[in-house]
Formats: structure tokens, sequence, C-alpha cells
């Protein structure tokens, strides 16, 4: 019984490290503002864009 609680804390314990990992391990200074990264993109007041046989209005 205590190897399979010490196993089930082990794998607790891989499980929290891959989530820790996964969650701290991005950019060193954190992720571009969306209008910074694609000038083109529209924020939420933007019209939706349309598709290439509809001429811009």
């Amino acid at each position: 019984m205590t190897l399979l609680l010490l196993e089930a804390l082990g794998a607790l314990l891989l499980f929290v490290f891959i989530v820790w990992w996964t969650m701290f391990a991005g950019r060193k200074r954190g992720e571009p503002n969306d209008a910074a990264a694609d000038p083109h993109a529209g924020g939420a007041d933007a019209p939706p864009a349309r598709g290439p046989d509809h001429p811009p209005r």
C-alpha cells in the first residue's frame, strides 16, 4: 500500500512539474501585444474580414 501511495505521489509531482514548466518557460519578456505583433490584425471593434471576392467598402 505504501508503494502505491509513493508511486501516486511521484506521478503527481511529475504532473505538477510539467504543468509548471509549460506555464513559465515562455518568452523572457512575456507575450507581445497583438497590435505590435500584427499591425494588420483588427481589434474587437474592427469590422469582420471580407473574402477575396467581396471588395472592401
